[in-house]
């Protein structure tokens, strides 16, 4: 296929309620839609960057930069027969995993609905729900926080993540456990301790935690490897994992059990793929991230979380978790088995409503031959 337009849009959205980490809260979600027209056909991606500095050094600007002056001029009327075409464009760059995952997203999008598949499929997905858990941003006190946990299991959730920070951790999940003691539980640091609060987080084995998730330093393995050695309780790495080759080496150093995957931090579906396909091969857990995305980027994400490898429920959410209103008709809806459908439609297979994302959209900029 002929590329023969590529847009980009900044969007806007409000959350529901602030979300709220190791390294800051956000009250909206900022994020580029990237649209690429081929063939009678348009493939729709999300680059999941935000606005500031935080989980990563990618922000929408860094992103918009590299997407119009590199990313989009290598593919603009050239003939793409193949997502790896797509990936070795973005390989030629040294970093910037989101900003080449949202184009990369867009074509997988577009190729699928040309093959008249569903992308799930498309991408080898074996399953049309997939199980899906809740995280929960840092709350002012256990109060409100057990408060939510009773709200997300009553909706049907299946599993709790909840974040922390040293002086909101071990005090804090004892109070969770002492209210819920069977539920599937896990902690997420996002890199808020060094190797010295070993002890403290070591302390968190007794509260039978499905996991914690990268608790030392965002690009760090092994200090994990050390930090796992001295836990009962499974190391999931998000941040430390960029590519497959990471992969390899945080499993054959012992610095985690279980891999989280997102697209956005590894560069693609495709990357995210060879993580999966690593994993499944190792019998290592996977389970796919969430970066507060709206209907289009989790779309992408629901059709991943159905290859056979994710055994673990993701962060993947009803779209009322974060939004009032999502970009996207019919919104996700978290089904009463605690699991989301994997739209059966080609392509994405959701209708987006453009005039939403008109409404949401902060800029606008086109480019075509």
């Amino acid at each position: 296929m002929v590329v023969e337009r590529v847009e980009l849009r900044v969007i806007r959205m409000r959350l529901k309620e602030p979300f709220e980490t190791s390294f800051g809260r956000e009250h909206d979600r900022e994020a580029i839609l990237v649209t690429v027209y081929a063939d009678g056909l348009e493939g729709w991606g999300e680059v999941v960057a935000s606005r500031d500095f935080g989980y990563s050094y990618e922000t929408i600007e860094t992103a918009w930069h590299v997407l119009r002056a590199f990313l989009i001029p290598a593919v603009l009327g050239q003939d793409i027969p193949d997502i790896e075409t797509v990936a070795r464009v973005g390989e030629r760059l040294r970093g910037h995993p989101m900003a080449r995952a949202g184009l990369e997203a867009a074509f997988w999008d577009l190729l699928a609905r040309q093959a008249g598949l569903p992308l799930a499929r498309y991408l080898g997905g074996t399953r049309d729900r997939v199980p899906v858990g809740v995280s929960i941003g840092l709350q002012p006190t256990d109060e409100l926080l057990l408060e939510k946990i009773r709200g997300y299991l009553e909706e049907g959730y299946q599993r709790i993540k909840v974040k922390i920070k040293p002086g909101r951790d071990v005090e804090m999940i004892a109070a969770i456990r002492r209210v819920f003691p069977e539920i599937l539980l896990m902690a997420d640091a996002n890199s808020a301790y060094r190797l010295e609060d070993a002890d403290r987080l070591a302390a968190l084995d007794e509260f039978h935690l499905m996991m914690i998730e990268q608790p030392l330093h965002w690009d760090d393995l092994y200090e994990h490897s050390l930090l796992q050695a001295r836990l009962r309780t499974p190391i999931c790495l998000d941040e430390s994992i960029h590519t497959a080759r990471h992969a390899r080496a945080a499993l054959e150093m012992g610095a985690c059990r279980i891999i989280n995957i997102k697209p956005g931090r590894v560069g693609g579906l495709l990357e995210a793929k060879r993580i999966h396909d690593l994993c499944h091969a190792r019998g290592i857990p996977v389970w796919c991230g969430g970066m507060l995305e709206t209907g289009i980027g989790r779309a992408a994400n629901v059709a991943l979380a159905s290859l056979p490898g994710f055994t673990l429920p993701g962060d993947l959410s009803a779209s009322d978790r974060y939004y009032h209103e999502d970009l996207i008709d019919p919104p996700f809806v978290l089904n009463p088995d605690g699991t989301l459908s994997v739209p059966p439609g080609p392509g994405l297979g959701v209708h987006i409503d453009r005039r939403k994302v008109d409404r949401a959209t902060l800029r606008m900029e086109a480019f075509q031959i």
